[in-house]
């Protein structure tokens, strides 16, 4: 099986708060409607765990990491792990 470009991509998914794509319509002034993809503030991010002594990345949106930033990395870390995402 020859694989393109599109079976490769990764899922627009935060790991903190599962956010993903919105699907809506963009209407026009004549009422034409088109299909749009409103996508979520996703960064790829690095944050050092004292506690494993490394760095792990995590693909978040922007309020996933005012939630870390509340409720400290271990305690994320620890929810992320529970719903058997490995970071």
């Amino acid at each position: 099986m020859v694989r393109g470009p599109k079976d490769c991509v990764m899922a627009q998914v935060c790991m903190v708060t599962g956010k993903g794509p919105l699907v809506g319509m963009n209407v026009s002034h004549s009422h034409v409607r088109t299909k749009k993809r409103s996508m979520p503030n996703l960064q790829v991010k690095r944050y050092w765990v004292a506690s494993e002594n490394k760095f792990v990345r995590l693909r978040l949106s922007a309020h996933g990491m005012r939630i870390i930033d509340k409720r400290g990395i271990d305690a994320v870390l620890a929810d992320i792990r529970g719903r058997g995402i490995k970071v």
